[in-house]
């Protein structure tokens, strides 16, 4: 079988800021994922090219879904994201053959809370994520953290979130019994004011995260953790995680969490 990329069709595109937006192309019968993983994404090579730009991106929607759906950054002089921010409906976008990635579901042990801590587009695996029932299985307490600069930058994180009460898989999944919910968003910035401001390592080492969560800190008997968002960021808060006691794992080696690292350009 090729291992070339197919061809596929953007079907939606939305801009959320002058620095964000999302995307979402048509789907290969063929193309198998775990909710979580990322896949090689790119554009046709044009004259100048001897191939095309292809870059790693997190699948931001469910496994389930019948379309592919990302959430990019735009670089203005990025070697794909320069172009890639101008494409519209019925453009071609190639996609990557074989999805990977660490922040699946089966790459940590069970627990009995699962974090999900996520900075600008690193929030894209955990859209993808949320909208997956075994997540809901798998965890009594799912609670995602959404850092930005400025609120614009929040739109997609949280019009997805408030959506979810109708989602026809997860709709019922996402609050208990009783009226509370399943699934929490917690938000902060960093350049703006806001309910909650500063970055997501500040919020952990004072303990403030825990506080708006209503939660005790990170424990390894019951606590799950995923990081996503700049390189970064990722080291420093994959630190303090340490510094709680928690390991990292793998999808060969399970563990108390797990971190990503495909960059988009």
């Amino acid at each position: 079988m090729s291992n070339a990329p197919t061809e596929e069709t953007v079907l939606e595109v939305e801009h959320f800021t002058d620095r964000l937006f999302a995307f979402s192309i048509t789907r290969p019968s063929s193309f198998r994922f775990r909710t979580g993983e990322f896949i090689m994404i790119g554009l046709p090579k044009t004259e100048d090219q001897k191939r095309p730009i292809m870059r790693a991106y997190s699948v931001a929607s469910p496994a389930w879904d019948d379309k592919l759906e990302f959430y990019s950054i735009k670089v203005p002089d990025g070697p794909l994201t320069s172009r890639l921010q101008m494409i519209v409906p019925g453009d071609t976008v190639l996609l990557g053959r074989k999805p990977v990635g660490t922040l699946v579901l089966d790459a940590l042990l069970p627990g009995k809370r699962l974090w999900m801590f996520s900075t600008g587009t690193g929030f894209a695996p955990f859209a993808s994520l949320i909208r997956d029932p075994e997540t809901y299985d798998r965890y009594d307490e799912v609670i995602v953290t959404h850092t930005c600069r400025e609120a614009a930058e929040l739109q997609y994180s949280q019009r997805l979130v408030a959506n979810l009460i109708n989602d026809p898989l997860v709709g019922e999944m996402v609050v208990r019994d009783d009226g509370t919910p399943k699934l929490k968003l917690i938000t902060s910035l960093t350049r703006e004011d806001h309910p909650l401001t500063g970055r997501i390592t500040t919020l952990i080492e004072t303990g403030k995260l825990f506080e708006v969560a209503g939660t005790s800190p990170l424990d390894p008997e019951t606590d799950r953790v995923m990081i996503c968002g700049s390189k970064e960021m990722i080291d420093d808060t994959a630190a303090l995680v340490d510094g709680f006691g928690l390991s990292e794992g793998s999808n060969s080696e399970p563990a108390q969490y797990v971190i990503e690292k495909a960059f988009v350009g």
